[in-house]
C-alpha cells in the first residue's frame, strides 16, 4: 500500500519497516558495503530516467504494488517539489526485518532527502522512499510530567485474524480496576510511538496518562509491518484493512486485561486516526467515548490541496512551480471525487499510486454526521498552529457538535499537528527538532476521562 497522506507532502513509493543496525561483523561489513553500492546504483538510475532498469530489478511485490511507468511519474513530481538533483552526501546501510536497505542522503536543488532502497535475500528491489533528510534522531527522554515509578510497561501483541501487531501496555501500579485508552495512529507505517524525529507524541500521551492512573495500549500500525500485504485483496483496499478493524480489536483486547475496567475502554485518533474515529466507534458497542486530537472534516484529498496551498504561501508569492503543484493536488482530488471513478481504477497521489477502493469507501463517510449520531462521550482537541489541518476543520466540528451534551471542544493556541507548543507559522521543518505533547494536553484528556460515566460493554455485533 502507498503512504497517502504524507507529513511533509513528499515523495513515498512503497512502505519500510522498522530499522535496525546491521551488526559489525567483517563478513557484515562487506555485506554492507555492497548493499551499499546496489543502492547508490539505484539512486544513479533514477537521476539518470533509467526507470526500466529499475522496474526490472523488483520483486514480486514491488512489481504489483507499482507498475511499469508509476516509478517515472512519481519521480518526475518529486523533482517537481524539490528541484534538479546536485549532489551525494552520504550513504547508510539498515535492516528492515529480513531485508537489507541502503538510505542515500541526497541534496537537491530545494531539499536535502533520503533515498532509502530495500532490497531481499535475492537482491530484488522490495522497496523504495524518498524522505526529508533526518539525522539520526536523538535519544527520546521523558516528558517532565511523567512519573515512570508510577506505572509499568509490558508487551502485549494485537492479533486480527493472520495479522499480529506488536504492542506496549503502559499500566499503572496499583490494584486497579484502572481506564484504558487505545492509540491509534495517522496516516502512513506509524510505529506504536508516532514517530517523528526526535518526538514520540504517543510515547508522550502513554507515559503522560498512566501517570494519571490511566492504562494505555499503543501497536506497531498494519501498514508498518505488513506493507503491501495489509489486505487479502490490495486492489480493493480501503480504510478498514488499514486502521479500523485493527482498532477495534485492540478495544477488545484491551478489555480482557486483568486490572483493565473493561466498561471504561476509550479510543484516541489522531490525525487520520481521530477522522475514523466515529466511525470506529459506531461499529463496536464496547467503547466509552472517543478522543479526536487534529480531526479532519474535510476529505483527505482536499485537506491535501489546502496543506500544498500553505507549504507554497511559505515561500511568498505563488511561483509557476508551486502553481503546479496545486494544480497537480487539485486535479487528483476531481479524480477522487469524480462520479466516473470506479473499482479497479488506480488514482495518482502525492506521486504515489493508490487503488481506488479506498477513496470509493471514504466517499461515503461524513465524519461530522456521524458523531453527531454518538451517545457516547467525545472530546475534540485542535492545536491552533497545526497546517495539516487548518482551522476551519476544527471551526465546523464546533459550529455542528459544540452544542451537543455529550461533546467536549477545545483549542490549544500554541501547539502544532503533533500537539507539540511552537511559535509562528508551523512548518515541515518543525518536525525535526525534539519535543514534547504539551501536558496541558495530557491533564484535559485525564480529567475529561475521569468525569467521563462507565459504559455497559456490549457483545459486539
Amino acid at each position: 500500500m502507498a503512504r497517502f497522506v504524507m507529513k511533509t507532502c513528499m515523495l513515498a513509493l512503497i512502505l519500510l519497516l522498522s530499522l535496525a543496525t546491521l551488526p559489525a561483523s567483517a563478513q557484515e561489513a562487506a555485506k554492507a558495503s555492497a548493499v551499499a553500492t546496489a543502492g547508490q546504483q539505484v539512486m544513479q538510475e533514477l537521476i539518470a530516467g533509467q526507470f526500466a532498469k529499475i522496474e526490472a530489478q523488483y520483486d514480486a511485490r514491488m512489481a504489483a504494488a507499482l507498475p511499469s511507468g508509476k516509478l517515472a511519474a512519481a519521480w518526475a513530481s518529486l523533482i517537481q517539489q524539490t528541484g534538479a538533483y546536485q549532489s551525494t552526501e552520504a550513504t547508510r546501510v539498515d535492516r528492515a526485518g529480513e531485508q537489507d536497505v541502503a538510505t542515500v542522503t541526497c541534496r537537491f536543488q530545494r531539499a536535502v532527502l533520503d533515498a532509502r532502497i530495500a532490497f531481499d535475500a535475492d537482491g530484488k528491489i522490495a522497496g523504495i522512499s524518498i524522505r526529508p533528510h533526518q539525522e539520526q534522531p536523538a535519544r527520546w527522554n521523558p516528558p517532565p510530567y511523567a512519573k515512570p515509578d508510577s506505572f509499568i510497561e509490558q508487551p502485549l501483541t494485537l492479533v486480527n485474524g493472520k495479522y499480529e501487531l506488536p504492542g506496549t501496555l503502559t499500566m499503572p501500579k496499583g490494584d486497579g480496576p484502572f481506564a484504558a485508552v487505545v492509540l491509534v495512529q495517522g496516516s502512513g507505517p506509524e510505529d506504536q510511538d508516532e514517530t517523528i524525529g526526535g518526538s514520540k507524541p504517543f510515547k508522550d500521551l502513554a507515559w503522560g496518562l498512566a501517570s494519571h492512573g490511566i492504562a494505555v495500549f499503543r501497536y506497531l500500525k498494519r501498514t508498518a509491518k505488513y506493507g503491501t500485504q495489509v489486505s487479502d485483496d490490495p486492489a480493493r483496499l480501503t480504510v478498514n484493512d488499514e486502521t479500523i478493524s485493527d482498532a477495534r480489536a485492540a478495544v477488545s483486547l484491551v478489555a480482557k486485561q486483568p486490572k483493565i475496567n473493561p466498561a471504561r475502554v476509550f479510543l484516541l485518533g489522531h490525525s487520520l486516526g481521530a477522522y475514523l474515529a466515529p466511525r470506529i466507534a459506531t461499529g463496536d458497542s464496547g467503547i466509552a467515548g472517543i478522543i479526536m486530537l487534529a480531526a479532519n472534516s474535510q476529505p483527505m484529498e482536499q485537506l491535501v490541496v489546502e496543506q500544498i496551498r500553505y507549504l507554497a504561501s511559505l515561500n511568498g508569492p505563488s511561483n509557476e512551480q508551486a502553481q503546479k503543484e496545486i494544480e497537480m493536488a487539485e486535479d487528483t482530488a476531481k479524480q477522487i471525487e469524480s462520479p466516473d471513478l470506479k473499482q479497479g481504477d488506480n488514482v495518482p497521489f502525492l506521486g504515489t499510486s493508490s487503488p481506488a477502493s479506498y477513496w470509493l469507501d471514504l466517499r461515503g463517510y461524513h465524519p461530522v454526521s456521524t458523531a453527531v449520531l454518538l451517545k457516547i462521550p467525545v472530546l475534540i482537541l485542535q492545536g491552533g498552529r497545526d497546517y495539516q489541518v487548518p482551522m476551519s476543520n476544527f471551526q465546523y466540528w464546533k459550529s455542528e457538535l459544540g452544542k451537543n451534551k455529550n461533546v467536549t471542544l477545545k483549542l490549544y493556541p500554541d501547539l502544532n499537528h503533533l500537539f507539540i507548543a511552537g511559535t509562528g507559522p508551523s512548518t515541515p521543518q518543525e518536525y525535526a527538532k525534539p519535543g514534547h505533547a504539551d501536558e496541558a494536553v495530557i491533564t484535559d484528556i485525564a480529567s475529561w476521562i475521569a468525569a467521563a460515566p462507565p459504559k455497559n460493554r456490549r457483545t459486539r455485533e
